[in-house]
Parts: structure tokens; C-alpha cells; sequence
């Protein structure tokens, strides 16, 4: 990726019921929003609709600034109107500038005291980072936003206003004999997509918030700056399909309490510990996480062991459990899974996380953690941490079996806890 692309790249993923973190990068970064404005355009429409201040049928006019807005646009003309419900469809599947500024004239009176609402309308719903200029995303050198104030506005629009959301899953719009064609690819592309925009300037490269909604489960996505709309599409499945994993995971990962007398507890290391020991040496997955099958042989396997152990034993093993727990840092000790070294922070970032999404389950406890290293060349080691040393071995294993070069390692004593400066990502 040249340098000015991944200088204004970024991501994030959160759960849309939560507000959970499952993936970010350079979230807080601001940059140009360009159509993802109309977002927030839509945002004072539907709450505007819901006080019952604009309907539907509602004819809005058109103005003359409206109808000299550069495309993409509808080609309104000075004098004509437009349904309000037409103009929604309008911003949500072309993206229509002039529509934009026609809605910013009939609410605010003129499109910068539109724009200075929806900046205050903003500051409220905790987009702190955020300024606007205009309603439609067209270049202001101060309209900007981020990453995670958009994927902020976009749970709140779901949230707040349910009974307009469906306007965006919107794949296709006829106004006046002609057909528009959403620019959000993967309402067609991608399982469970149902809104909500794109956006692209120049100066931004091309931007996307995606609400994508699997199983009762709703995960929403932002990415800046990607170098094509194509790319930046794939980028989000990815993104997507990582955090829709983590939340598979943690939905299934069962409660372990055998039933034998013992107090273990889920995460105890003993238990984790003994899961490590049953990862796959071969496996003809595909995927890059263990598969719930899996999970559920690691289960049995522990269970089974518990259940051969007396209760004599078990009373014997009750008082030096605390000792034990303390020797025993499965996945919580100070060991480590390289997994190389790279110049740009962002890529080691995204190899070590997606080394971690191999290990699945495995991972449970463990952290991505990228160093920077000051030597003769500035690199940024990529690692995943957190491990015994058993537990780093055998997930190192397990990831060369699936031709990902790496490497357990022992980090100094002063290195072992999570260093402030350093870039990580919880797992």
C-alpha cells in the first residue's frame, strides 16, 4: 500500500447491540468523511420525520444552488420539487449532492445552518471528533470525522430510528424513468448486509460503514481511505469476517464445570491448558479459526480426563490448587508467538491478528502486540502474547501446520506485561 493510502487508512469493527471494540485501526484519526456525510443528512431527516416536522409526501423545492451541485447527482432542476421519501431514496442509493443540499435548505434554511446542526446534533450523540460543513461530503478542508465516530453514528441511527432503517437496505431506486443502482456493493456480495454507505473524495480515497446483521447478531464496520471501491470492499468482508468469528467463538465457548467435584472454573489455566494439548496436529480445515467441532473435542477431552480422577484425588489436589494456578500460566504466562517483522506497524498488526484468528479458541486469552524495534532499520515485530512456554510451542505448531512461519519466544522479564506505548488489540 503506497505511503499516502496507508497514511489515511482506517478501520473499525464494533457490535451494534454493545458497542463491544472488535477490531480497530487508527480509529480515532480524522479524516474527510465524503458521502458518509449524508449519514448524518439522514439522520436529522428521520429524527425530523419522527417529531412529525417532515412526512414523507412532503414536496421539497428545489433551489438554484441545489441544482449546480457536481454530480453525482440526480440533475434536479431550479423550480422543480421533490417527495421527501424520493430524496431519501436518493442519497442512500446515488449518493445525489443536489437532493443533499435541497433537504439541508428545507430544514436549516440554507445549507450552512445546516451543517452547523448537524455539527450540534453530532456533539450529542457522542461524535466528538466530528465537524461538518455541508450536508452532502463534497470537499471542505474542515469537514472531518473518524472512524469510530462514524461507526458511532451508525448504531445510533439504528438504534433511534429502526422504523426508517430499511431505507438503506435499498438496492435499486426509479425516479423519472431511470434506475439507480445502490454504490453499497455488498448489500448483494455479502450474507446478512442491510445497509448502510459508501463514500468517496479524492482526498479521502474510498470509505464504507457496513451494518451487517448473522445469527441475531449485529456487527457494524467502518474503512477510510481505501485505494479502490473494489478493495476497500474486500478489506470490510475480511474485517467482518474476523470479528463475526470472535463473536462465534465467545457464543459458543462452553461453560466448563465438570461435574465430578471439582471447582474449576472456565478459564481456570488447567482447563486451558489441557485444551492446548488437544489442538490438531493435522487438520483438513479450511478455515482459519477451529471450527466449533473442534471446540467441542477439546470439551470432551477435558471433561473425560476430570471425570477419571477420584474424589481422594480431588481432595488431595484441593489444597495446593492455588499453588498450582500460580505455576501454571497457560496462555497468562510470559511467552510469545512471533510471527515476523515488517516495516509498516499497521501490516505487522494485521499479520499478527491474522495469525491469532488461526489459532482460535486457542487465543482466547492471549493479546496482539506489535514492538518497535530501534535498531539499524526501524521494524515493527509482530506477536501474539500471553503464553506458557508449552502453550506458545504448541501454538506455534499448530500455525506452521498452516504454512505461517513463526517462532515462541520468552520476552524479558520488564517486556512481559503489556508495554503502554505499544500497540495492542485484545483477542
Amino acid at each position: 500500500m503506497p505511503v499516502a493510502e496507508a497514511r489515511r487508512y482506517a478501520a473499525i469493527v464494533i457490535d451494534a447491540d454493545t458497542g463491544k471494540v472488535l477490531h480497530q485501526y487508527r480509529s480515532e484519526t480524522r479524516n474527510y468523511p465524503a458521502s458518509l456525510t449524508k449519514i448524518m443528512t439522514l439522520y436529522m431527516v428521520f429524527d425530523a420525520m419522527k417529531a412529525g416536522k417532515l412526512s414523507p409526501n412532503q414536496r421539497l423545492k428545489v433551489s438554484r444552488k441545489a441544482a449546480a451541485q457536481p454530480p453525482s447527482k440526480l440533475g434536479l432542476r431550479a423550480g422543480q420539487t421533490i417527495r421527501l421519501k424520493h430524496a431519501i431514496l436518493a442519497l442512500v442509493t446515488k449518493s445525489a449532492n443536489d437532493v443533499a443540499v435541497v433537504i439541508a435548505e428545507a430544514m436549516g434554511g440554507s445549507e450552512k445552518k445546516f451543517a452547523q446542526m448537524m455539527t450540534k446534533k453530532a456533539k450529542k450523540l457522542g461524535l466528538h471528533k466530528t465537524t461538518f460543513k455541508n450536508a452532502s461530503g463534497l470537499p471542505n478542508n474542515m469537514q472531518k470525522s473518524t472512524a469510530r465516530d462514524m461507526a458511532r453514528l451508525g448504531q445510533r441511527i439504528i438504534k433511534d430510528f429502526p422504523q426508517y432503517f430499511d431505507y438503506f437496505s435499498t438496492k435499486s431506486f426509479r425516479y423519472k424513468g431511470r434506475t439507480y443502482r445502490n454504490h453499497n456493493k455488498l448489500l448483494s456480495s455479502y450474507n446478512g448486509t442491510d445497509g448502510i454507505k459508501t463514500g468517496f473524495i479524492n482526498a479521502s480515497g474510498f470509505n464504507l460503514v457496513a451494518s451487517v446483521k448473522r445469527n441475531n447478531r449485529r456487527l457494524i464496520g467502518v474503512v477510510f481511505g481505501g485505494r479502490t471501491g473494489k478493495s476497500r470492499d474486500l478489506q470490510m468482508k475480511k474485517l467482518l469476517n474476523r470479528a463475526f468469528r470472535l463473536v462465534e467463538l465467545a457464543d459458543v465457548r462452553p461453560k466448563l464445570r465438570p461435574n465430578n467435584g471439582s471447582n474449576m472454573r472456565q478459564g481456570d489455566p488447567q482447563v486451558v491448558k489441557l485444551a492446548a494439548q488437544t489442538l490438531p496436529q493435522k487438520s483438513n480445515q479450511s478455515g482459519s479459526a477451529l471450527t466449533n467441532q473442534t471446540l467441542s473435542r477439546m470439551v470432551a477431552a477435558i471433561r473425560n480426563k476430570n471425570n477419571r480422577n477420584s474424589p481422594k484425588s480431588l481432595q488431595n489436589s484441593t489444597a495446593t490448587s492455588s499453588a498450582k494456578r500460580s505455576n501454571q500460566t497457560a496462555l497468562q504466562g510470559p511467552w510469545a508467538i512471533q510471527v515476523g517483522a515488517f516495516k509498516a506497524k499497521f501490516r505487522a498488526h494485521n499479520i499478527a491478528l491474522s495469525a491469532a484468528q488461526k489459532l482460535g479458541n486457542f487465543a482466547q486469552f492471549a493479546q496482539v502486540s506489535v514492538i518497535r524495534e530501534r535498531q539499524k532499520r526501524r521494524l515493527y515485530k509482530a506477536r501474539i502474547i500471553g503464553f506458557s512456554k508449552e502453550a506458545a510451542m504448541q501454538g506455534c505448531a499448530h500455525l506452521k501446520y498452516h504454512k505461517i512461519a513463526c517462532i515462541p519466544i520468552k520476552l524479558k522479564q520488564n517486556t512481559a506485561q503489556l508495554p503502554t506505548q505499544n500497540r495492542t488489540s485484545n483477542f
